[in-house]
């Protein structure tokens, strides 16, 4: 029997901090940006992105139209977001045959789960997907090591 991949330490502080900042986004590229963030400050995911110049602030401004105060957001945060992003983390730990995921499997993941949000949010930061996976080592479906 196959045992599931358990996050590492530093995966593990990532999911929990993104399950307690995912509640007060208020749209998904604000949760894309949150889930940018946190991973930046850790594992190899928060190497890979400081490498890349990755920085806390945008080097772009957003695109969120007026300034101001912001309204209350105007979508439903989807409840099982965290689990989706671990359920491919874990998913492809296991491809990998890892006994653990790591912070860049769950960036990967938020990748998946974010598609162009995500993207955008990377842009805005200086950076793209491609080089992203490059750095970490991973081909362009971001789930094989090179």
């Amino acid at each position: 029997m196959n045992a599931r991949p358990a996050p590492d330490t530093d995966a593990a502080m990532v999911l929990g901090m993104a399950a307690t900042a995912m509640p007060f986004a208020r749209s998904p590229e604000d949760q894309a940006e949150r889930w940018l963030r946190i991973l930046r400050l850790h594992g190899d995911a928060g190497t890979a992105l400081q490498a890349l110049g990755v920085s806390e602030a945008p080097l772009e401004p957003a695109n969120n139209g007026a300034g101001g105060e912001q309204a209350a957001p105007s979508f439903e945060v989807a409840p099982d977001v965290i689990t989706a992003v671990t359920e491919d983390a874990m998913a492809m730990a296991s491809r990998r045959g890892a006994p653990a995921l790591g912070t860049a499997d769950v960036l990967v993941a938020v990748m998946h789960v974010y598609g162009t949000d995500f993207d955008h949010v990377l842009r805005i930061h200086g950076t793209d997907r491609g080089e992203v996976l490059e750095r970490l080592g991973l081909d362009t479906a971001g789930s094989t090591a090179k």
